[in-house]
């Protein structure tokens, strides 16, 4: 006897974190945020918080149920130097996913990753 009452698994297709449409999102954010902008130390840490905000608040109006996101940003200072970023996840392949994306100018580098996690 059933009353109804079902329990996904998993995400309906249309629902799942899309890796291409979050880049967008994060990229359209680093260019609107920081196009004009110069490095300085004193507004760096704010400026990471805000796009950071900006980001996860554009994630979550996908309506995407029962995912958590997890956004991180770095932003330093153009000296023409290398910089490595890396990360590990211990994650389900069929639902979680990670999007990012780059921007620099004459001043400034940053980046932005999102990491979407759906819990069952």
């Amino acid at each position: 006897m059933s009353d109804g009452k079902t329990y996904a698994i998993q995400p309906q297709f249309h629902k799942k974190f899309k890796p291409m449409q979050v880049k967008e999102i994060i990229q359209k954010c680093l260019d609107e945020k920081l196009t004009d902008k110069k490095y300085h130390v004193d507004k760096a840490s704010k400026f990471t918080r805000e796009l950071a905000d900006t980001i996860k608040q554009e994630l979550k109006d996908l309506n995407w149920d029962r995912y958590k996101y997890v956004v991180q940003v770095v932003i330093g200072e153009q000296r023409g130097e290398g910089v490595k970023m890396g990360s590990r996840c211990f994650w389900d392949e069929e639902t979680d996913n990670q999007a990012f994306a780059t921007f620099s100018n004459d001043s400034l580098f940053a980046t932005a990753v999102a990491y979407g996690v759906y819990l069952y």
